[in-house]
């Protein structure tokens, strides 16, 4: 979306692993064929994609659909003495790339044949040819047929009977659909060691070019601080977590406006603190939109009500005050570039965005704002909108889906009104997932105050107030603490 929205082309490949150890293991216990289970989880994943305002990928290959090109590899690889074939199977030979490991910061001569980072993060039928390898840093390309483990995924070869290995698969699929060199390779952090460098070294080794110019790893998600994972029976899916439409809007605000790199904290207490953001998003939307609609020339309108109006006609404001509407206007979509611009750093991005947010409720709140105002007002959140994604039409038919697909359809948030005042009170894990915009609105307001924009800084300042925080000027800078 951001690189869309600074106008690049994009042609974005998603492939699909549709064979692998894991899933003909998964297909042999419940005796059923390669495609029923692929397809049963592919099936889910579009589902997902939908209802999450994903932007469809250009290409979903599947690794069953390219058995010729991975064959076609693994020849090159095997011509050009970079792999070698032993009892039926082709391995990459490790020592033939000197580079191997420089995607995980790894030498080569430092990691031994007896490393445990190589030998415990192999795949069950990569573990199982480390006697036929001729060195344990190498890595299957081709794993030979085994009629009591494999059923019937099997393909001929002029190599052998048998399948592809994992890492393999991803490379050809990318060659032939976008040729030997890409800008940009993305997928989660655990992926780097060995599933991308393996990827990279057998790329590289086939074309003799750079095989991705970046490489974009996402961090964990964390469920309550600890790793997501079946072992902590704390393993959660869409399906579990959302139960109507607002909560899948609400999980895509969470995530997209979260550090892609750094792990995601998932709780209850995170997901209604993005449920409450995008109600004031919406809140500002629908006020912006009546305004426009009306027959005043400036808001009337009660910030709780759409339909209430003023009996007086406020005054129109005069230029300096356009001029400085317009400023603001500017200077947030200015900040919300710079923030993307930043490795997607998209917590000064939102924090650009409600900014904004706060400043219009304020002048509306007061009936200082014009229809042309508002009008602009939707124009710039509509246009980080264009990279947020989170102002959408939900398809309602996704929950009815999942109820007959046998999803949970249990709803993880958990209310946090005060049986006393009935007021929703801030937990320490929303005052925690406020922390990382908080900071960000702390560097701005000491940025518009060296600057002597004391008006601005005081409105951050009250920015900081509404999340939960109090601020505190300092010799050294600022001290931040809860209220």
């Amino acid at each position: 979306r951001w690189l869309m929205y600074c106008s690049y082309d994009v042609n974005h490949v998603c492939n699909l692993t549709d064979v692998d150890d894991k899933i003909i293991v998964k297909m042999l216990a419940e005796n059923k064929t390669l495609k029923d289970v692929t397809e049963k989880y592919s099936s889910a994943f579009f589902d997902d994609l939908r209802v999450l305002n994903i932007i469809k990928a250009n290409s979903y290959p599947k690794a069953t659909e390219h058995i010729e090109d991975i064959k076609k590899m693994i020849d090159g690889l095997i011509a050009s003495d970079h792999a070698y074939i032993e009892n039926g199977s082709v391995y990459f030979r490790v020592s033939s790339f000197p580079d191997y490991g420089k995607l995980a910061n790894l030498k080569l001569d430092e990691i031994t044949p007896t490393e445990p980072s190589v030998a415990t993060q192999q795949g069950p039928n990569e573990r199982r040819g480390m006697d036929e390898k001729r060195d344990a840093r190498d890595f299957a390309l081709w794993k030979a047929f085994n009629p009591s483990g494999d059923g019937d995924v099997t393909w001929n070869a002029t190599f052998g009977q048998g399948r592809p290995g994992w890492h393999i698969e991803c490379s050809a699929m990318c060659n032939r659909l976008l040729g030997p060199s890409i800008d940009i390779h993305a997928g989660g952090v655990d992926l780097v060691f060995p599933h991308h460098q393996n990827e990279l070294a057998q790329s590289e080794a086939f074309s003799g070019q750079q095989f991705s110019r970046y490489w974009l790893h996402n961090g964990f998600v964390n469920i309550n601080n600890e790793k997501m994972s079946k072992s902590l029976q704390n393993f959660k899916t869409l399906r579990d977590i959302i139960s109507k439409p607002s909560d899948a809007r609400a999980f895509r605000f969470m995530v997209v406006t979260a550090q892609y790199r750094n792990p995601l904290n998932f709780n209850a207490e995170t997901l209604q603190s993005a449920i409450n953001s995008m109600k004031r998003i919406d809140r500002l939307v629908e006020n912006m939109k009546s305004m426009i609609s009306s027959s005043s020339s400036s808001s009337t309108l009660s910030p709780t009500s759409s339909s209430s109006t003023s009996s007086s006609e406020p005054a129109v404001p005069n230029n300096s005050d356009t001029n400085s509407f317009q400023s603001l206007l500017e200077s947030c979509k200015n900040d919300f570039e710079v923030a993307m611009s930043d490795d997607l750093n998209t917590p000064r991005a939102v924090a650009a965005m409600f900014r904004l947010i706060n400043a219009v409720e304020k002048s509306f709140n007061k009936k200082e704002l014009t229809k042309e105002e508002a009008k602009k007002v939707l124009e710039v959140l509509s246009s980080m909108d264009a990279v947020f994604g989170v102002l959408y039409d939900v398809p309602e038919d996704y929950f009815s889906q999942v109820s007959n697909k046998g999803g949970s359809g249990n709803n993880v948030v958990s209310s946090a009104d005060c049986d006393e005042c009935g007021s929703s009170h801030k937990s320490p894990n929303q005052l925690e997932a406020n922390l990382n915009a908080v900071k960000v609105l702390a560097d701005r307001r000491r940025e518009l105050k060296a600057n002597k924009q004391f008006k601005e800084a005081d409105e951050v300042r009250n920015s900081i107030t509404e999340l939960g925080y109090g601020i505190k000027d300092t010799k050294d800078g600022y001290d931040i603490f809860l209220l």
